[in-house]
Protein backbone atom coordinates (compact mmCIF):
# COMPACT_ATOMS: atom_id res chain seq x y z
CA UNK A 1 0.00 0.00 0.00
CA UNK A 2 1.27 3.61 -1.27
CA UNK A 3 0.55 6.06 2.14
CA UNK A 4 3.02 9.08 0.88
CA UNK A 5 5.04 10.00 -2.65
CA UNK A 6 8.81 8.56 -1.91
CA UNK A 7 9.90 11.47 -4.36
CA UNK A 8 8.17 14.50 -2.58
CA UNK A 9 9.61 17.93 -1.40
CA UNK A 10 12.79 19.31 -2.19
CA UNK A 11 15.31 17.16 -0.84
CA UNK A 12 18.38 17.98 -2.78
CA UNK A 13 21.16 14.70 -3.92
CA UNK A 14 24.61 14.91 -3.82
CA UNK A 15 26.01 13.58 -7.19
CA UNK A 16 28.15 10.14 -6.38
CA UNK A 17 30.74 11.15 -8.91
CA UNK A 18 30.83 14.45 -7.51
CA UNK A 19 34.66 13.64 -6.07
CA UNK A 20 35.98 11.95 -9.24
CA UNK A 21 39.29 12.89 -10.54
CA UNK A 22 37.87 11.63 -14.03
CA UNK A 23 35.29 9.51 -15.91
CA UNK A 24 34.66 7.33 -18.46
CA UNK A 25 31.66 7.39 -20.96
CA UNK A 26 32.00 3.67 -21.72
CA UNK A 27 31.03 2.84 -17.63
CA UNK A 28 26.95 3.58 -16.53
CA UNK A 29 26.33 6.78 -15.37
CA UNK A 30 23.97 7.39 -11.87
CA UNK A 31 21.66 9.62 -12.75
CA UNK A 32 18.98 9.75 -9.83
CA UNK A 33 17.25 7.79 -6.99
CA UNK A 34 14.12 5.71 -8.17
CA UNK A 35 10.98 5.48 -5.21
CA UNK A 36 12.50 2.59 -3.96
CA UNK A 37 15.41 4.31 -3.13
CA UNK A 38 17.74 2.44 -5.51
CA UNK A 39 20.09 3.87 -7.96
CA UNK A 40 19.13 5.10 -11.50
CA UNK A 41 21.78 4.46 -13.65
CA UNK A 42 22.37 4.64 -17.64
CA UNK A 43 24.44 4.16 -20.80
CA UNK A 44 24.98 6.55 -23.05
CA UNK A 45 27.26 4.43 -25.47
CA UNK A 46 24.95 3.62 -28.72
CA UNK A 47 22.19 5.78 -27.33
CA UNK A 48 20.70 8.92 -27.61
CA UNK A 49 18.88 11.01 -25.05
CA UNK A 50 15.65 13.56 -25.29
CA UNK A 51 15.30 15.69 -22.05
CA UNK A 52 12.40 18.13 -21.80
CA UNK A 53 10.17 19.79 -18.88
CA UNK A 54 9.08 23.29 -18.16
CA UNK A 55 11.56 26.06 -16.59
CA UNK A 56 12.32 25.69 -13.15
CA UNK A 57 11.66 21.63 -13.31
CA UNK A 58 15.41 20.21 -13.04
CA UNK A 59 16.21 20.11 -16.91
CA UNK A 60 19.32 21.99 -17.03
CA UNK A 61 20.74 20.06 -13.77
CA UNK A 62 19.65 16.76 -15.25
CA UNK A 63 21.65 17.46 -18.45
CA UNK A 64 24.61 18.48 -16.23
CA UNK A 65 25.17 15.44 -15.05
CA UNK A 66 25.49 13.65 -18.48
CA UNK A 67 27.83 16.44 -19.95
CA UNK A 68 29.59 16.89 -16.51
CA UNK A 69 30.57 12.88 -17.40
CA UNK A 70 31.67 13.23 -20.64
CA UNK A 71 33.85 16.41 -19.71
CA UNK A 72 35.38 14.26 -17.36
CA UNK A 73 36.59 11.33 -19.40
CA UNK A 74 39.32 12.66 -21.57
CA UNK A 75 38.60 10.06 -24.53
CA UNK A 76 35.56 11.78 -25.37
CA UNK A 77 35.31 15.07 -27.41
CA UNK A 78 32.00 17.77 -26.43
CA UNK A 79 30.36 19.49 -29.41
CA UNK A 80 27.99 22.16 -27.67
CA UNK A 81 24.94 24.09 -28.62
CA UNK A 82 23.11 26.44 -26.26
CA UNK A 83 20.41 28.41 -27.88
CA UNK A 84 20.84 30.88 -25.07
CA UNK A 85 24.49 30.69 -24.48
CA UNK A 86 24.27 30.84 -20.69
CA UNK A 87 23.23 27.17 -19.73
CA UNK A 88 26.24 25.23 -20.97
CA UNK A 89 28.59 27.93 -20.65
CA UNK A 90 30.36 26.33 -18.12
CA UNK A 91 31.68 23.60 -20.29
CA UNK A 92 32.69 26.12 -23.10
CA UNK A 93 37.23 25.64 -22.28
CA UNK A 94 35.96 21.65 -22.54
CA UNK A 95 34.47 21.66 -25.28
CA UNK A 96 35.55 21.56 -28.81
CA UNK A 97 32.83 23.62 -30.52
CA UNK A 98 30.85 25.68 -28.72
CA UNK A 99 27.82 27.43 -30.71
CA UNK A 100 25.50 30.31 -28.93
CA UNK A 101 22.23 31.46 -30.42
CA UNK A 102 23.32 31.10 -34.09
CA UNK A 103 21.58 28.01 -36.25
CA UNK A 104 24.55 28.63 -39.06
CA UNK A 105 27.09 27.79 -36.63
CA UNK A 106 25.28 25.03 -35.36
CA UNK A 107 25.01 23.33 -38.69
CA UNK A 108 28.53 24.02 -39.67
CA UNK A 109 29.26 21.56 -36.14
CA UNK A 110 26.65 19.03 -37.34
CA UNK A 111 28.26 18.83 -40.57
CA UNK A 112 31.41 18.36 -39.31
CA UNK A 113 30.05 15.43 -36.91
CA UNK A 114 28.59 14.25 -39.75
CA UNK A 115 32.00 14.09 -42.10
CA UNK A 116 33.45 12.28 -38.83
CA UNK A 117 30.79 9.84 -38.93
CA UNK A 118 31.24 9.08 -42.81
CA UNK A 119 35.13 8.89 -42.14
CA UNK A 120 34.60 6.12 -39.13
CA UNK A 121 32.46 3.94 -41.32
CA UNK A 122 34.87 3.60 -44.19
CA UNK A 123 37.16 2.71 -41.51
CA UNK A 124 34.96 0.12 -39.52
CA UNK A 125 34.26 -1.39 -43.10
CA UNK A 126 37.70 -1.83 -43.94
CA UNK A 127 38.51 -3.61 -40.62
CA UNK A 128 35.21 -5.26 -40.86
CA UNK A 129 33.49 -4.46 -37.89
CA UNK A 130 30.12 -3.08 -37.08
CA UNK A 131 30.52 -0.54 -34.40
CA UNK A 132 32.97 1.35 -32.25
CA UNK A 133 33.83 -0.59 -29.31
CA UNK A 134 36.57 1.58 -27.54
CA UNK A 135 39.75 0.84 -28.67
CA UNK A 136 41.39 3.90 -29.91
CA UNK A 137 38.14 5.89 -31.53
CA UNK A 138 37.43 8.78 -28.99
CA UNK A 139 33.48 8.92 -28.21
CA UNK A 140 32.02 12.19 -29.28
CA UNK A 141 28.90 13.95 -27.41
CA UNK A 142 26.35 16.64 -29.08
CA UNK A 143 24.95 18.54 -26.24
CA UNK A 144 21.80 20.82 -27.34
CA UNK A 145 20.17 22.97 -24.76
CA UNK A 146 17.34 25.27 -25.89
CA UNK A 147 16.68 22.50 -28.87
CA UNK A 148 13.41 25.26 -30.30
CA UNK A 149 16.10 27.88 -31.12
CA UNK A 150 17.27 25.62 -33.75
CA UNK A 151 14.11 23.38 -34.62
CA UNK A 152 11.60 26.18 -34.72
CA UNK A 153 13.06 29.07 -34.87
CA UNK A 154 14.80 31.65 -37.76
CA UNK A 155 14.51 30.71 -41.43
CA UNK A 156 12.76 27.55 -42.73
CA UNK A 157 15.38 25.97 -44.71
CA UNK A 158 18.19 26.63 -41.77
CA UNK A 159 16.12 24.82 -39.33
CA UNK A 160 15.00 22.16 -42.11
CA UNK A 161 18.93 21.48 -42.15
CA UNK A 162 19.65 21.75 -38.77
CA UNK A 163 16.87 19.29 -38.22
CA UNK A 164 17.95 16.95 -41.13
CA UNK A 165 21.53 16.54 -39.86
CA UNK A 166 20.40 16.12 -36.17
CA UNK A 167 18.17 13.11 -37.84
CA UNK A 168 20.78 11.51 -39.59
CA UNK A 169 23.46 11.99 -36.67
CA UNK A 170 20.83 9.74 -34.29
CA UNK A 171 19.63 7.54 -37.05
CA UNK A 172 23.75 6.20 -38.05
CA UNK A 173 25.77 7.87 -35.39
CA UNK A 174 25.25 5.35 -32.92
CA UNK A 175 27.70 2.97 -33.82
CA UNK A 176 30.22 5.52 -35.38
CA UNK A 177 30.84 6.71 -31.19
CA UNK A 178 28.28 9.87 -31.57
CA UNK A 179 25.91 10.74 -28.90
CA UNK A 180 23.55 13.31 -29.34
CA UNK A 181 21.20 14.66 -26.14
CA UNK A 182 19.11 17.38 -26.38
CA UNK A 183 16.96 19.48 -23.85
CA UNK A 184 14.15 21.14 -24.19
CA UNK A 185 12.14 23.56 -21.55
CA UNK A 186 9.19 24.17 -24.75
CA UNK A 187 8.06 19.93 -25.11
CA UNK A 188 5.73 20.54 -28.30
CA UNK A 189 5.91 19.07 -31.98
CA UNK A 190 7.18 21.45 -33.45
CA UNK A 191 9.96 21.83 -31.26
CA UNK A 192 10.67 17.91 -31.34
CA UNK A 193 9.63 16.46 -34.61
CA UNK A 194 8.18 13.08 -34.30
CA UNK A 195 10.81 11.97 -37.16
CA UNK A 196 13.40 12.77 -34.90
CA UNK A 197 12.14 12.17 -31.14
CA UNK A 198 10.80 8.17 -31.88
CA UNK A 199 14.57 7.45 -33.19
CA UNK A 200 15.71 8.74 -29.93
CA UNK A 201 16.21 5.19 -27.45
CA UNK A 202 16.38 7.21 -23.79
CA UNK A 203 13.60 10.08 -22.87
CA UNK A 204 13.46 11.98 -19.56
CA UNK A 205 10.50 14.32 -19.12
CA UNK A 206 10.57 16.28 -16.27
CA UNK A 207 7.27 18.50 -14.75
CA UNK A 208 5.75 19.48 -17.94
CA UNK A 209 2.55 22.14 -18.06
CA UNK A 210 0.46 19.45 -20.09
CA UNK A 211 0.01 15.70 -20.82
CA UNK A 212 0.73 16.49 -24.39
CA UNK A 213 4.19 18.10 -23.62
CA UNK A 214 4.87 14.96 -21.10
CA UNK A 215 3.90 12.91 -24.79
CA UNK A 216 6.02 15.26 -27.13
CA UNK A 217 9.14 13.40 -24.68
CA UNK A 218 7.86 10.15 -23.68
CA UNK A 219 5.64 9.48 -26.61
CA UNK A 220 2.16 9.24 -27.76
CA UNK A 221 -0.05 7.64 -25.55
CA UNK A 222 2.13 7.28 -22.10
CA UNK A 223 -0.39 9.91 -20.65
CA UNK A 224 -3.39 7.50 -21.16
CA UNK A 225 -1.15 5.02 -19.97
CA UNK A 226 -0.76 6.42 -16.66
CA UNK A 227 2.53 8.13 -17.30
CA UNK A 228 2.59 11.94 -17.40
CA UNK A 229 5.31 14.51 -16.03
CA UNK A 230 2.14 16.68 -16.16
CA UNK A 231 1.40 14.81 -12.42
CA UNK A 232 4.64 16.12 -10.44
CA UNK A 233 4.24 18.66 -8.23
CA UNK A 234 5.54 22.25 -8.58
CA UNK A 235 8.07 22.07 -5.82
CA UNK A 236 9.26 18.52 -6.84
CA UNK A 237 12.39 20.01 -8.91
CA UNK A 238 14.74 17.45 -10.59
CA UNK A 239 11.39 14.58 -10.04
CA UNK A 240 10.69 13.22 -13.50
CA UNK A 241 9.93 10.25 -15.40
CA UNK A 242 12.82 8.55 -17.62
CA UNK A 243 12.62 5.70 -20.25
CA UNK A 244 15.88 3.98 -20.48
CA UNK A 245 16.29 0.38 -20.38
CA UNK A 246 13.03 -0.59 -19.92
CA UNK A 247 9.82 -0.31 -22.11
CA UNK A 248 8.39 1.82 -19.08
CA UNK A 249 9.35 4.94 -17.52
CA UNK A 250 10.58 5.13 -14.54
CA UNK A 251 10.03 7.73 -11.54
CA UNK A 252 13.02 9.30 -10.18
CA UNK A 253 14.51 12.07 -8.38
CA UNK A 254 17.62 13.30 -10.45
CA UNK A 255 20.56 14.13 -8.58
CA UNK A 256 21.94 18.03 -7.61
CA UNK A 257 24.49 20.00 -8.80
CA UNK A 258 25.13 23.62 -7.38
CA UNK A 259 26.72 26.36 -9.61
CA UNK A 260 29.88 25.88 -7.32
CA UNK A 261 29.87 21.85 -7.81
CA UNK A 262 29.67 22.87 -12.09
CA UNK A 263 32.20 25.40 -11.78
CA UNK A 264 34.43 22.96 -9.71
CA UNK A 265 33.58 19.77 -12.06
CA UNK A 266 34.26 22.06 -14.92
CA UNK A 267 37.80 23.25 -13.69
CA UNK A 268 38.65 19.98 -12.77
CA UNK A 269 38.01 18.78 -16.71
CA UNK A 270 39.66 21.70 -17.91
CA UNK A 271 42.82 20.30 -15.99
CA UNK A 272 42.72 17.11 -16.93
CA UNK A 273 42.26 18.01 -20.33
CA UNK A 274 44.52 20.74 -20.48
CA UNK A 275 45.42 23.47 -22.76
CA UNK A 276 43.96 21.54 -25.73
CA UNK A 277 40.69 21.68 -24.52
CA UNK A 278 40.37 25.25 -25.95
CA UNK A 279 36.91 25.49 -28.36
CA UNK A 280 37.91 24.93 -32.05
CA UNK A 281 37.67 28.39 -34.41
CA UNK A 282 34.16 27.69 -36.46
CA UNK A 283 36.35 29.06 -39.27
CA UNK A 284 38.61 26.68 -38.69
CA UNK A 285 36.26 23.60 -39.06
CA UNK A 286 34.88 24.99 -42.06
CA UNK A 287 38.18 25.13 -44.08
CA UNK A 288 38.07 21.31 -43.05
CA UNK A 289 34.81 20.22 -43.78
Amino acid sequence: MVRRDALAGTMRLAWPHLDAESLSLWEPIPVGVDEHAHTVAISLVERNLLLGGEPGAGKSVAQSLLIATAALDPQTDLWLLDGKRVELAVWRDCARAFVGPNVNEAIDVLRTLQQEMETRYELLLDQRRRKVLGDGLRLHLVGCDELAFYTSGGERKAREEFNGLSTDLIRRGRAAGIIWIGATQKPSSDVVPTSLRDLVGYRWALRCSTRAASDTILGAGMATAGFTASDIAGDQRGVGLLIAEGELPVRLRSYYLSDADLDMLAARARALRGEGAAVIPLDVKRKGA
